[in-house]
């Protein structure tokens, strides 16, 4: 199993993926949902050719790498390479406490256990802050007798419901309400404060790493989530290494590494694809109608929409973005043609997807690099299996070893 990534390897595997994502960024930039014909395609035809006659099936399957026309098989190794990474070391972490897990879901239970399980500090924390605390649960797992805990939440409800569990296992745990994108969170940060945060989506933890690096605090282990939970139009660099890099990141493009549909029932995939294929057809209808070949941005819509008989659908949707209805439309041969489309978009998407984990690693290795600049000795690995979680990176920085 290859090896996490240390100190001087950060750098020269962030440049290693920042040229492969350069390089290939009008594979991976456009989206095949929004852009009937995409640019890449003349480029390789042999590949365009295959994937649009590939079925909705065979894009589920996505696993026949080997017998893709190329360039797919050759950026899929390299892709591979580039973004594999090894395990964090294991740390000693005493069993839970009795009864602990209690109201936590299974699957939570288990991310904060592996979570736990990775944070191989140097020396011994001795106060714990839980960043975006939720109801604390985190926290509550890592504390041990002789530390303190605090866990800083923006809800309300999660705050009262994480004191009184934590009042309930007679836990030394202070939940507070705090907003940690005020200027007065930096307030809970201290040298010798040890920051967890599991989850936290874009700007809340970006805000935790350049917080934490202004007050010194000593140790920090972040995964992060949703990159493109951002309040700026377009992403914000943190290094000096992706300052320097070429990429500038949309919303659209920092949403990639976040595509994947994790396992889902027969039932909500039926009801997904369903919706796509109803927002392709009427993708069609509405570039027909106005006679402009550009996508229509639509809100999302409730479920119960994809009860109403497929015309009724098109033409409350028509309605609700002010789309007149000139030439009546052949209904069948539309919502047919929705249906083909979403196999060909799909299909279409693996080529993008293929860059889905090498971005993620270099958003995470921007992050790292940052802290490396602020003086913190920092790895970054794996701390579950991909099933658990997709997001399964953790960034692990420490002062002054």
């Amino acid at each position: 199993m290859p090896n996490h990534l240390h100190s001087h390897h950060l750098s020269t595997r962030f440049l290693a993926l920042d040229q492969f994502l350069v390089e290939h960024q009008q594979l991976w930039k456009p989206r095949p949902f929004t852009t009937l014909q995409l640019g890449w395609e003349a480029a390789h035809p042999e590949l365009a050719a295959h994937l649009r006659q590939c079925s909705l099936a065979d894009a589920e399957a996505d696993s026949t790498s080997g017998r893709m026309p190329a360039p797919f098989p050759q950026l899929a190794e390299q892709a591979q390479q580039l973004a594999t990474l090894g395990s964090l070391p294991k740390a000693e972490l005493p069993p839970a406490a009795h009864r602990l897990d209690v109201a936590v879901p299974g699957r939570k239970w288990q991310q904060i256990e592996a979570f736990a399980s990775h944070l191989a500090f140097s020396a011994q924390p001795h106060r714990w802050l839980d960043w975006c605390a939720g109801k604390g649960h985190l926290g509550r797992r890592l504390l041990q007798p002789g530390q303190q805990l605090t866990c800083l939440e923006y809800d309300a409800e999660l705050v009262a419901a994480g004191q009184a569990l934590s009042t309930h296992h007679h836990l030394p745990a202070q939940h507070l309400h705090q907003d940690v994108m005020a200027p007065e969170s930096a307030r809970h940060l201290h040298s010798d404060t040890s920051v967890v945060a599991l989850h936290a989506c874009g700007d809340l933890h970006v805000r935790l790493l350049r917080l934490a690096s202004e007050q010194g605090c000593r140790q920090l282990a972040v995964a992060p989530c949703c990159y493109n939970r951002i309040a700026t139009p377009s992403y914000q660099t943190l290094s000096t290494a992706a300052r320097a890099s070429s990429l500038h990141l949309s919303l659209d493009d920092l949403g990639l590494p976040l595509s994947e549909t994790v396992t889902a029932g027969a039932r909500v995939r039926r009801q997904r694809d369903t919706s796509m294929a109803r927002r392709l057809g009427f993708d069609l209808l509405q570039r027909q109608q106005r006679g402009a070949d550009e996508y229509l941005p639509t809100p999302s819509l409730p479920v119960a929409w994809l009860s109403k008989p497929f015309e009724q659908y098109c033409r409350d949707l028509a309605a609700l973005k002010h789309v007149p209805i000139h030439v009546e439309p052949n209904w069948v041969a539309l919502e047919a043609a929705g249906w083909q489309r979403l196999a060909e978009v799909r299909n279409l998407e693996r080529v993008r997807n293929l860059f889905r984990r090498p971005l993620e690693l270099w958003l995470v290795l921007d992050r790292a690099l940052y802290l490396a600049e602020q003086g913190y000795d920092v790895r970054v690995g794996l701390f579950c299996d991909h099933p658990l979680t997709p997001r399964n990176l953790l960034i692990l920085a420490e002062r002054g070893r």
